[in-house]
């Protein structure tokens, strides 16, 4: 049997399977759910900062997904959080009066 990936107990259970067939694992002590050797990769901060260059350069979804190699559902929840985290109002200061000049032709 395999240890726990989180707190090392010996002592845990099959907890049946994941979408793909795969055995997935229960520890008892720390109650972590776990697959031995998983395939979800993470995505590094360097890819996401490409992605949001990408983005402001008003790149294709679908563009940005071949170029960086994530998948689709992926970037959509990652553009989804990056739309619910910026303010939704621009709140503007008037500080000073502004004078504009023209010249004529």
């Amino acid at each position: 049997m395999p240890k726990c990936v989180q707190c090392g107990c010996q002592w845990v259970v099959k907890n049946g399977h994941i979408h793909n067939g795969r055995q997935r694992y229960l520890c008892p002590a720390c109650q972590r759910q776990f697959v031995l050797n998983p395939t979800h990769k993470t995505i590094d901060p360097q890819t996401k900062e490409t992605i949001d260059k990408l983005l402001r350069e008003k790149i294709s979804l679908r563009g940005i997904v071949r170029v960086c190699a994530v998948s689709l559902s992926w970037l959509l929840n990652y553009v989804n959080q990056k739309y619910n985290s910026t303010p939704k109002e621009v709140n503007v200061k008037k500080t000073q009066r502004l004078t504009v000049e023209c010249d004529e032709m």
